[in-house]
């Protein structure tokens, strides 16, 4: 069980390595705002399905706030086709 696991949090790394600023933002919002939304709803007395729709409004509504909050950067291509991230005007 431990390989299996291990070798999930592998990919998922691996997976988010190829991200964006915006995008890591937006998934680490997601993860926070599901946790905190389940955390919520299993507060309150929620069952299974309170909890999981808890979840699914917490991480939705994190994922919006951590793409809305990243800093302004653009993605600019030189006259040699080079693709660069910079600060936005």
């Amino acid at each position: 069980m431990r390989i299996v696991t291990s070798a999930i949090c592998a990919v998922a790394l691996i997976a988010v390595a190829g991200c964006t600023t915006t995008e890591k933002r937006a998934a680490g919002g997601a993860a926070v705002g599901a946790g905190t939304g389940a955390l919520v709803a299993a507060a309150t007395g929620s069952g299974g399905a309170g909890v999981a729709t808890g979840a699914l409004i917490g991480g939705a509504a994190g994922a919006l706030l951590g793409a809305a909050t990243t800093p302004g950067q653009c993605r600019y291509r030189d006259r040699y086709g080079n693709v660069y991230t910079a600060d936005c005007p």
